[in-house]
């Protein structure tokens, strides 16, 4: 199921992606933060948001990270970038055919950030620095 285009107020469409370990993972109402990557500069930013954090960081401040990883050369991503990904200590939610990421706008060299509550989309921003990306997840309740 693709997700819908959501605006303030409405709930998200949950859908099911595979993550870089091949596990699937569902958008759910315990999902406080969903934070979208649109390209590689995107997913970088990120990365360097999350230097040195411990595994289980994102997890429990209930924030998932989804990277639109369409436009990546497929041999690439099988023997390089996704292997990769493996060794992060974060969960990173992977749209190969850019079909979920695409129903959340944003600028393609940020990170989106939707900030949920049960389901519903509450307001958004976006990242263009990791300090800034650092400090807001800092500010986010632990579970």
């Amino acid at each position: 199921m693709l997700a819908q285009a959501a605006n303030i107020g409405e709930r998200l469409t949950p859908w099911t992606l595979n993550d870089q370990h091949d596990q699937p993972y569902t958008l759910d109402e315990k999902t406080q933060v969903l934070l979208v990557a649109r390209n590689m500069d995107g997913s970088k930013l990120v990365k360097a948001a999350l230097e040195n954090q411990a595994k289980g960081y994102l997890e429990a401040r209930n924030v998932v990270f989804l990277a639109d990883v369409q436009r990546m050369p497929s041999l690439i991503g099988k023997f390089i970038a996704i292997p990769a990904m493996r060794d992060y200590s974060y969960r990173v939610v992977l749209d190969r055919d850019g079909a979920v990421a695409a129903q959340y706008p944003g600028a393609e060299d940020k990170v989106l950030w939707l900030q949920l509550e049960s389901g519903k989309l509450m307001s958004q921003q976006e990242f263009s620095s990791a300090d800034e990306l650092r400090a807001a997840l800092e500010k986010l309740p632990v579970q």
